[in-house]
């Protein structure tokens, strides 16, 4: 699950390190209406574990979704957000010039950015690690945009570099994967 329209989304900035975005740029005030619609017509299998990014905007996210089934939450760092170094508190409009370079070279680190191999390969560890301790449970993981992106691409077996010809995850839009 992508997290809820946040405060970032609603000011168009680039909210990508622990330190902005642990303690602050959580939900706005449509995210959280976002996120009160999908638990009213929620149409997916019930979560018996949730998972999160630390950020404060999937923590809250992942809050509304665990109170509303009655669940507790873990947080796990490596679903956090892409960083996109020099572009951090930045404009949102430069997210496309990290995303041409990713279609160059998915291992490029260019403006300090991390790569989207590296993205994938914390994301990866995630799946694996719960695929072997978590089979049979319905686990709910609530990250951010980029980063879910990237996944999808790399579970799909496609190149890394394609990871934005995928169609555009939604704030609080769910994915299912079995």
């Amino acid at each position: 699950m992508r997290h809820g329209h946040s405060e970032a989304n609603e000011r168009h900035l680039i909210i990508s390190t622990p330190a902005r975005g642990l303690s602050a740029f959580g939900l706005s005030h449509q995210g959280e209406a976002q996120l009160q619609a999908l638990l009213d017509d929620w149409r997916w299998p019930s979560p018996t574990r949730i998972l999160h990014s630390d950020f404060l905007r999937t923590t809250e996210t992942a809050t509304r979704v665990a109170t509303h089934f009655g669940l507790a939450l873990q947080a796990e760092p490596r679903l956090r957000e892409r960083d996109f170094g020099d572009f951090e508190g930045g404009p949102d409009c430069r997210y496309p010039d990290v995303w041409a370079l990713d279609a160059q070279d998915p291992e490029h680190c260019e403006h300090g950015v991390e790569s989207a191999a590296s993205v994938a390969a914390r994301m990866q560890g995630v799946i694996a690690s719960l695929e072997q301790s978590l089979r049979q449970e319905t686990v709910l993981l609530v990250s951010h945009g980029d980063p879910l992106q990237i996944l999808l691409t790399a579970l799909a077996g496609r190149a890394l570099g394609e990871h934005r010809a995928r169609d555009a995850l939604l704030p609080a839009s769910i994915t299912l994967l079995d």
